[in-house]
């Protein structure tokens, strides 16, 4: 794989690894003496432990699982994971539907971390990371069979150039999967913080109709979409609820991404439920296919 360029640290950093910005130790050495302190050891981890920290999108492995249907990924397809954070869909299309995975993300904490896990989970054969603008990768062009992208446009406010290099980068007839926040059809705005902003001026949600305009622009032709806010919203209801018990005794419980985000992470999580049920905010998942 190509040496991605050095890039300036993202002002994305401040979200997602907001710990670190504020003087903590970095995201991988939180994550490590997490799992030391539940009883595991960070340099062999299994999928199911890691699962709690590595699929940051709403619906968890479940949604990702039915996007990778939706969109018939089958096994020895390429895919470039877009947005890729702690790398954990990258991992699940190649342990269960045995894809080569690509991973892509802006914010270096999360491709670190992505990294760590691959290789404490056994996956580093299979599943690779880089440091790298969506819109502007070092990738060759007609690499990947399918470019996958779970709520990760909503920080990206050049859309039309992301787009255009996924145009670039997928082989002729290739797919783009998409599991994205948009804008819904209240106008009220958003409650904030929620996961992937805490100002409005850091948030590019677009309405579906937007969204659908510009795959068709860019050369995508639509083969299935869903909108899936009902369920996204039944999932983050059970999970409110979750992160408002108190811990269950018994010693420390393995990571979860209130770690990554810190403290703000429960008020994030409330905020996104609450946006989701006053139709603020809606979930859909898609495919499209290059034309």
């Amino acid at each position: 794989m190509p040496a991605a360029p050095v890039l300036p640290p993202s002002p994305l950093e401040g979200h997602y690894d907001a710990p670190a910005r504020a003087g903590g130790e970095p995201l991988v050495v939180r994550l490590a003496a997490a799992f030391r302190a539940a009883g595991h050891d960070p340099e062999h981890l299994s999928l199911d432990e890691v699962a709690g920290i590595d699929q940051l999108h709403l619906g968890g492995r479940r949604a990702s699982r039915h996007l990778a249907v939706l969109g018939r990924l089958t096994p020895g397809e390429r895919v470039l994971d877009v947005g890729c954070g702690t790398g954990g869909a990258s991992r699940l299309l190649a342990d269960e539907f045995g894809c080569e995975a690509v991973g892509v993300d802006i914010t270096a904490a999360f491709v670190a971390a992505a990294e760590w896990l691959s290789r404490a989970t056994g996956m580093a054969d299979h599943t690779h990371f880089l440091c790298a603008d969506a819109a502007y990768s070092p990738l060759p062009g007609r690499a990947f069979d399918a470019v996958w992208c779970q709520h990760a446009l909503m920080n990206m406010p050049e859309v039309a150039a992301v787009l255009a290099e996924w145009r670039r980068l997928l082989v002729p007839g290739g797919r783009v999967l998409l599991h994205e926040v948009v804008a819904g059809d209240n106008p009220e705005p958003l409650a904030l913080p929620v996961p992937w902003a805490s100002t409005p001026a850091a948030s590019h949600l677009q309405t579906r109709e937007a969204l659908e305009t510009r795959l068709a622009e860019a050369g995508f032709v639509i083969e299935a979409l869903e909108d899936a806010t009902e369920t996204a919203l039944a999932w983050r209801q059970k999970h409110s609820r979750r992160e408002a018990t108190a811990a269950a005794p018994g010693g420390p419980a393995l990571p979860g991404p209130g770690l990554i985000f810190g403290e703000r992470f429960a008020e994030m999580g409330r905020n996104l439920r609450d946006n989701l049920a006053a139709d603020r905010v809606r979930i859909l998942a898609g495919c499209w296919r290059l034309a």
